[in-house]
């Protein structure tokens, strides 16, 4: 007779122990050039959506929508959990990532400075420093992870 009292006494099965090890966090990601460049992003993002909040609220969606993109590529990179899925190319998506990122801030930023609002200026002025740190982040990417792979396919 099982119950629910002996299936707490046992240990856990190698198959549950293994798959709680795919969420464990590499702390040194967060230390990295990558890890930081997600971070501030992330962080200027927040701030905004907080700015777009207080003024102009047609404009949150999109810096919200870009927040989600961001921590979930955070939570991918750092914990590793992106190599499960290696159909994907990671470095291009990462790539179309911030060059999609740098589009919308773009003309959400200019679109939103015309209100003349105290909150939608400060939110121009964010966006334009969150368009060159993903600039920043599209050239990294683009010079590191995808350059290379270009120049092997014409050397062979």
């Amino acid at each position: 007779m099982f119950s629910a009292w002996n299936r707490r006494d046992r240990p856990p099965e190698e198959g549950a122990a293994a798959e709680l090890q795919g969420f464990a966090v590499d702390k040194t990601f967060f230390s990295s050039l990558k890890g930081i460049l997600l971070e501030t992003e992330l962080a200027l993002t927040f701030i905004i959506f907080i700015c777009f909040t207080a003024s102009i609220s047609a404009y949150m969606a999109a810096a919200l929508l870009e927040f989600l993109i961001t921590l979930t590529f955070l939570f991918f990179y750092a914990t590793q959990y992106y190599q499960r899925f290696d159909q994907l190319n990671w470095p291009c998506l990462d790539f179309l990532r911030c060059l999609s990122a740098i589009i919308i801030f773009l003309v959400v930023s200019f679109a939103a400075v015309t209100s003349r609002e105290g909150a939608a200026i400060a939110a121009f002025v964010f966006g334009i420093i969150l368009v060159s740190v993903f600039a920043y982040d599209a050239f990294k990417i683009y010079r590191t992870e995808m350059a290379p792979r270009a120049t092997q396919g014409t050397q062979q």
